[in-house]
């Protein structure tokens, strides 16, 4: 399977509600991940309680699109650009969260991701 289709399983998995097991399936357990503030956190333990943080702050979730993915085999890299609507909890408004992320891959498990995003709403 090339790192592109490995993406694309992981942003069908967070469409479908499962972005977890995507976690668990294609993510290094040296994850180091890059957020749009620049803090690193790493380590796949780390990145999971992170993970599970912010699903767990989401009251519902609106919609999501993938508006383009782009990969280099050669280099084992891929870049997506998505956004996705949730409603906090606790939050009279709905959000839209944009963001591009970039994966460096090794061995089939991303082992690199940093974050480019903006919110609105």
């Amino acid at each position: 399977m090339s790192v592109k289709e490995k993406i694309k399983d992981v942003y069908n998995h967070v469409q479908n509600g499962t972005a977890l097991d995507a976690f668990e399936k294609y993510y290094a357990e040296n994850v180091d991940m890059i957020l749009e503030d620049g803090t690193v956190v790493s380590g796949k333990d780390a990145n999971r309680d992170r993970e599970n943080e912010f699903f767990g702050s989401v009251e519902s979730f609106n919609g999501m699109e993938v508006v383009s993915i782009t990969a280099n085999e050669e280099e084992e890299t891929t870049a997506v650009e998505s956004w996705m609507d949730v409603t906090f909890k606790g939050a009279d408004e709905s959000t839209k969260l944009e963001q591009v992320a970039t994966q460096q891959w090794e061995d089939g498990k991303i082992v690199r991701e940093r974050f480019y995003g903006t919110q609105q709403g």
